[in-house]
């Protein structure tokens, strides 16, 4: 298939590009009838050459679905990738024009740009100007007495925080702060216009704006003038098409390959299918996809039926890991005691994790394998899934409130349906067995992804956005690295290689972080923030290094006078003798 695939494409191009010149006006829009029309156009050419094909094959019927729908998906991919190549896709964007106006600004609505006064007003009277200071708001830290400064005004959010969609962690995280950039990053136009209000308290008579912050602002109201932030859903209809490509193909090998290797192959692409999987359940999760919130949620907690991960324990996980990005005491993406320690920090003296609520320190057991973590990070990568499978149910059968429980505990189940009846249906137990471990293991490159954008960069304790030197754009750069990959490996890396530009904008769409990069960049050189940007193979390497001098410091670690093991860091932070 894929040697006459290739030997086809050139005439795609040459049909294409007649109809290109006899049409010009014709273009592919972003609309459903224009994507289901290349579905229906694809299958039924599939259909046609299946049905010549099955009348003298003796073939199960699932077998030759499996494959007929390969072959639809595979060429419907193919012609999309074509259109997309030969310019053939209409324009998308709408660009507004330069707002002079410094009481209003640029913010987004499902996606798209909306002009608005940068200060919300209440329906009735004006917001109340009661003078405060940052060193009175900072006061006001906890889960039952939340401030917050947003645009240089104060806001009583108390008792909103148990009702807060993200969780309550990212706003006791943010308590006593200004959080202009994670607000603004974070939420619509209709939190800031209609919600907003009504918790305000006063005024700040302190509030300033670095010239670095006011400069990444800028280019935020930059992309909203563009219209950046409005997603062009002819990439998703890509993505969905090569995902059930992955998905059939990989069904096809593992239940109707008539050898072993073929079923295990069918078993890694089963496994790529999951990691690609992941890239929709992360972008609809920040709200990437539509822009609606509750729409979004749905649609990440549909595919937990196909990837068996839970989008509530994901979206908590998350939100806190973006907020206390790589913070020893908050960010739990960092909190894997007794398994891994990405830096000596975490076993320096005993914490408590805000996350997992409970004690993390270093005991015996952790010693051990802390020491030898750089050795076995990559098998334990291949067998990370399964840890993620435990963390997904513990969450559905807390007592947390969170969003369709019932939706993703009955997609959960069904994922253990099938993916039970797939593995039983190989050769024998060993070869059963042989299907998981290889399909986990690929879906293991998700994991390397993920956590080396991160492990290897800066770690602190407690919370940052203190000052101009830690505040929101600072500190999300200062702990997340970009890796360098060519464009048309784009697709592999699920848009996790933008880390950086991800960080800083959640809910910008990830096709456009390769040109984003080009504006951020510059203002890091201009005010030296470090902006780390490696290869593949580089970032891998300094993840390894950075876990290998941790398991040095682990080995050397002593025991202290409350019975746990204690790195000799926290005696020279602390002088003493």
């Amino acid at each position: 298939l894929a040697w006459e695939g290739a030997n086809t494409l050139p005439c795609i191009e040459m049909i294409l590009q007649r109809w290109s010149d006899r049409f010009p006006a014709m273009k592919l829009h972003c609309n459903l009838p224009s994507f289901l029309g290349l579905q229906a156009l694809c299958g039924g050419v599939a259909l046609a050459c299946e049905l010549n094909r099955s009348s003298a094959s003796s073939e199960p019927a699932h077998v030759r679905f499996l494959r007929w729908a390969s072959i639809a998906s595979g060429s419907s991919l193919a012609l999309q990738l074509a259109i997309s190549y030969m310019g053939l896709e209409a324009p998308f964007h709408k660009e507004w024009e330069e707002n002079k106006d410094p009481n209003m600004t640029f913010r987004e609505e499902q996606g798209k740009t909306k002009l608005v006064p940068l200060i919300p007003k209440p329906k009735v009277g004006e917001l109340p100007s009661t003078p405060y200071t940052k060193e009175e708001v900072a006061k006001h830290d906890s889960r039952e007495d939340a401030w917050v400064v947003i645009n240089g005004y104060v806001y009583d959010v108390s008792r909103f925080v148990e009702k807060h969609p993200g969780g309550w962690l990212p706003i006791v995280n943010m308590a006593g702060k200004d959080c202009t950039d994670a607000f603004e990053n974070y939420h619509p136009a209709k939190v800031t216009t209609h919600m907003l209000p009504c918790y305000c308290v006063g005024k700040l008579t302190d509030y300033t704006v670095a010239p670095h912050v006011a400069e990444f602002r800028a280019v935020r109201q930059e992309l909203l003038r563009r219209g950046w932030f409005e997603t062009d859903m002819r990439f998703y209809w890509k993505i969905g098409t090569s995902l059930f490509f992955e998905f059939v193909s990989a069904l096809y090998l593992s239940l109707g390959g008539t050898n072993v290797p073929t079923r295990l192959a069918g078993g890694f692409l089963m496994g790529i299918f999951w990691q690609q999987l992941a890239g929709i359940g992360h972008d609809f999760g920040h709200a990437e996809g539509t822009h609606v919130m509750m729409v979004d949620h749905a649609i990440s907690s549909f595919c937990s039926s196909l990837m068996g991960l839970s989008t509530c324990w994901w979206k908590r996980n998350h939100n806190c890991h973006h907020v206390t990005c790589n913070s020893v005491e908050h960010d739990p993406d960092i909190q894997h005691m007794p398994i891994l320690a990405v830096t000596p920090k975490i076993f320096a003296k005993p914490f408590w994790s805000t996350y997992y609520k409970k004690w993390v320190s270093m005991d015996a057991l952790a010693r051990l394998l802390v020491s030898y973590q750089h050795l076995v990070f990559y098998p334990m990568m291949c067998l990370a899934r399964f840890n993620l499978y435990q963390l997904s149910w513990r969450q559905l059968l807390s007592s947390e409130p969170i969003h369709y429980r019932k939706t993703e505990i009955c997609g959960m189940l069904i994922y253990l349906g099938w993916v039970a009846k797939v593995a039983l249906s190989m050769s024998s137990p060993a070869e059963s067995i042989g299907w998981l471990f290889i399909s986990h293991a690929s879906a293991g490159l998700l994991h390397v992804q993920i956590v080396v954008s991160h492990w290897a960069m800066a770690t602190y304790h407690g919370h940052a956005y203190n000052d101009d030197k830690d505040e929101w754009y600072t500190t999300q750069i200062k702990t997340t690295m970009n890796v360098l990959t060519p464009e048309w490996l784009d697709w592999v890396h699920i848009g996790l290689q933008y880390q950086i530009e991800h960080h800083l904008m959640p809910r910008l769409p990830r096709q456009k972080f390769r040109k984003v990069t080009e504006m951020v960049q510059p203002i890091c050189e201009k005010y030296d923030i470090p902006y780390h940007y490696v290869d593949f193979y580089q970032a891998n390497k300094e993840t390894i290094l950075a876990l290998k001098e941790t398991a040095q410091h682990a080995r050397h670690s002593k025991r202290g006078s409350h019975g746990f093991y204690e790195s000799a860091l926290w005696d020279g932070m602390q002088l003493v003798g």
